[in-house]
This record gives C-alpha cells, structure tokens and sequence, in this order.
C-alpha cells in the first residue's frame, strides 16, 4: 500500500490508489478548504513537496502521477494530454473542482493541459519552473540544464531527487521523449483561468523569455520571480513560492 509521505501528524490523510484507462494515480489527501492539486515533475514524485505542502492553507491533494513516486508503471507512457485527462478522471470521480492546480516542471505541462481540457474543474493555475523552452527542447538540453541547476542544491533536494529518479525506473528516457514533444505553447492559449508563472531567479530551464512567452499566450497570467532560488523552488526552501501561491489563491 502507498505510505502516508506529506500530510503533518495528528492530521487526518487519506491515501489512494486510482485506475482509470490503464493508468494508476497514487493520491496522498489531507487538510480543509480550497483543494490545491499538485503535481511534480520528471523523475519526482509526491514526497518532494514536503515544505510546499506543509506551508499551504486549504485541501492538499498531491499526486504520484504514473510510474513515478508510489504509483505503477503503466504499460505504455502517458502523454502529457493523457496525464491530464488522467487528473481530471480522478477529480470528477470525488467530486473535487474549483482546484488550484500546481504543477512544477513537466508537472507544469499536465497542469497546463488540465486548465484547458478541463475548464470547468480549474479555478486557478500555477505552473512553477514551467518545462520545456521551446528554444531548447531536445533531452540533452534539459538534462544538461537540470544538472547545472542543481549543482548548487542542498544535499537535501540532491537526496530526494535521486531517490525519485531511482524509483523512476528503466523507462525514464522514454517518458522525457514524451515530456519533450509536448508543445504547451499549443494548450496555453486555451486556458481561461488565472494562471500564475512561477519562475527561480537562476532557473536554467524557464528562462525569462519563455516565461514571457508564456505570459504572451495565456490571457489571464502574471509572473512572479523569485529572488536566490534556482528551478527546485518548490522543493528547496519553499516558503517564498508558497506566500506567492497562497496569495494567488486567496484572489480566486
């Protein structure tokens, strides 16, 4: 059974696996109030947002999204379309809408998607360290931006990282082929929500001209740089990205 990763002791959680179209969601629950539903990104699962979580005010509902985290493998790798309608079937199945979806790197593309497939479930969006620059969207470039990045890491995010890559298995190439073809610039005029761009001052892979770009597409979005943090805002010292997102939320 999936373990119990975020939700504070004393603090009632419910923990979930979800099957839908051969795909299985792991789903950690806890808290009351507005739902932020958050995703994380390649190689990463759940548990990296320990700080994040914690931090928020309302209904935590953070995923394992498929063969990463806690949950299986599926036999054949989602697209990013596919994670999407995979969050949305979740999100209908417990009648949860009206959601802040957070979604940090590859999480921000599922977001993405979610906000425009699925309109009438998304009150807000926050895509944080938003993947992939469209000016580099080959693997070896992310890759190479994701390791510069996080040379400057804590050894706390470097632990949680690699242990999330390790539990990302064989097939990890392939699912970054899938992240990589994914063009958001395409679902990002389709969002009618708030959106909020979260960008790390020295975050190698959402550079500010993609984040304008971004900004340029989506018609109701604004951007907020972090000062000091580089793409693992979410992960390291999370406290500036939460205030920031707390604040977006309380506007809804």
């Amino acid at each position: 059974m999936p373990s119990r990763l975020l939700a504070p002791e004393g603090i009632p959680a419910s923990i979930q696996e979800f099957e839908h179209g051969g795909a299985t969601l792991v789903v950690e629950r806890f808290g009351q109030g507005r739902p932020f539903v958050v995703l994380h990104g390649i190689g990463m699962g759940r548990s990296v947002f320990l700080d994040l979580t914690g931090r928020l005010r309302g209904e935590v509902v953070a995923v394992d999204l498929p063969g990463f985290g806690e949950a299986p493998e599926p036999v054949r790798t989602l697209t990013m379309e596919r994670h999407a309608d995979l969050v949305a079937a979740y999100l209908r199945s417990v009648d949860l809408n009206g959601v802040v979806v957070i979604g940090h790197s590859m999480g921000s593309q599922v977001a993405a998607e979610l906000a425009a497939r699925h309109p009438e479930l998304v009150a807000g969006a926050v895509l944080a360290g938003p993947s992939v620059n469209s000016a580099a969207r080959t693997i070896g470039a992310q890759a190479g931006y994701l390791l510069w990045d996080l040379l400057g890491e804590s050894p706390v995010v470097l632990w949680r990282g690699a242990r999330e890559y390790l539990r990302g298995g064989p097939h990890l190439i392939r699912k970054m082929r899938a992240m990589i073809v994914h063009r958001p610039e395409d679902a990002f005029p389709r969002i009618d929500c708030p959106v909020l761009v979260l960008r790390g001052e020295s975050d190698p892979l959402a550079p500010m001209s993609w984040c304008e770009e971004i900004l340029d597409l989506v018609p109701d979005a604004e951007l907020e740089v972090i000062r000091g943090h580089g793409h693992e805002t979410l992960i390291s010292d999370a406290s500036p990205a939460a205030e920031l997102i707390q604040a977006f939320a309380d506007r809804l």
